[in-house]
């Protein structure tokens, strides 16, 4: 079955809305003052198409490109992506892991933690309890859902040399074995954000924060829940310390946080980059660094 029309099945049978099967790319600038001529009722219209307003945009996060665009997700989907990366990092697995999970999230749920799905399934990989993938309580959390995937991930003989699509499958059983295929490029870019692979790799533009401030040390209680282990305020090497300070970025909205800073760069919340920082990211001895970050309070 393709992808739409799984989705319209599973929108059908839930009765919710379902997200975007693919998520938006960032769209090239419009110039203003660009005049487009249209007749109405024999007399010539010049209609002005202008860039709309920053605050009218979205928050998204963008990472890597296709065709010189980079692709664009939103804050809740890098979070959840950011998720399984991290415990991907927690498992010992090695990126090529963390790209076959990640396209398997876009094809099965967009990314987004799905409460419905096909028949019983559930969560960010559609798993199913009757399948004995766990009770839907327990699939609806990201981080199990995630061990979940990579424990079965394993299990398959060879998975390391296989594409993308086929080791997705193996575990998957799904109905429509080739649809991961579409997915790998954009899997791919954001696993190399997220693992570290790519510095500054993520960036996320948000609108401000919304709700009750997190309790003090909230951010850092999780990272050590999905990492495994201390990683905020800790000496890592470069690669870890990316792949950290990019989770952090990801996690920004829902935490409060303002800035985060490692190896020389900064990203701020205010402007949505990083931008180099003098300082930033405390050095350490032997090429190591520190995430820090600026949390609201």
């Amino acid at each position: 079955m393709s992808r739409s029309a799984l989705l319209a099945v599973r929108r059908q049978r839930s009765g919710a809305p379902a997200p975007s099967r693919r998520p938006r790319r960032a769209r090239r600038s419009v110039a203003i003052g660009a005049g487009v001529v249209v007749a109405l009722a024999g007399a010539v219209a010049i209609v002005v198409v202008s860039q709309p307003p920053a605050e009218l945009v979205p928050p998204q996060c963008t990472f890597g490109s296709t065709a010189g665009t980079p692709y664009s997700i939103t804050p809740e989907q890098a979070q959840n992506a950011a998720i399984i990366a991290a415990v991907g990092y927690r498992m010992g697995m090695p990126d090529h892991a963390v790209t076959v999970a990640l396209a398997t999230a876009f094809q099965e749920s967009a990314l987004h933690n799905l409460t419905y799905g096909d028949l019983d399934s559930v969560g960010l990989f559609q798993q199913r309890p009757s399948e004995g993938w766990g009770t839907p309580a327990q699939i609806l959390d990201p981080q199990y859902a995630s061990i979940q995937f990579y424990a079965h991930l394993e299990r398959v003989p060879g998975w390391q040399d296989m594409a993308v699509t086929e080791a997705a499958q193996l575990v998957q059983h799904s109905a429509s074995p080739d649809a991961y295929a579409a997915w790998e490029s954009e899997a791919r870019a954001l696993a190399e954000a997220l693992t570290g692979e790519v510095p500054a790799g993520l960036t996320c533009r948000l609108d401000g924060f919304a709700g009750a401030v997190p309790a003090s040390g909230a951010l850092a209680a999780v990272a050590d829940s999905e990492f495994g282990a201390a990683v905020i305020g800790q000496a890592l090497p470069a690669k870890t310390g990316w792949r950290v300070a990019t989770w952090a970025v990801a996690h920004a909205q829902e935490y409060h946080v303002r800035a985060v800073s490692f190896g020389g760069r900064t990203w701020d919340e205010s402007t949505g980059s990083w931008g180099s920082a003098a300082g930033a990211g405390t050095a350490a001895a032997g090429g190591q660094g520190v995430v820090t970050m600026d949390e609201q309070s």
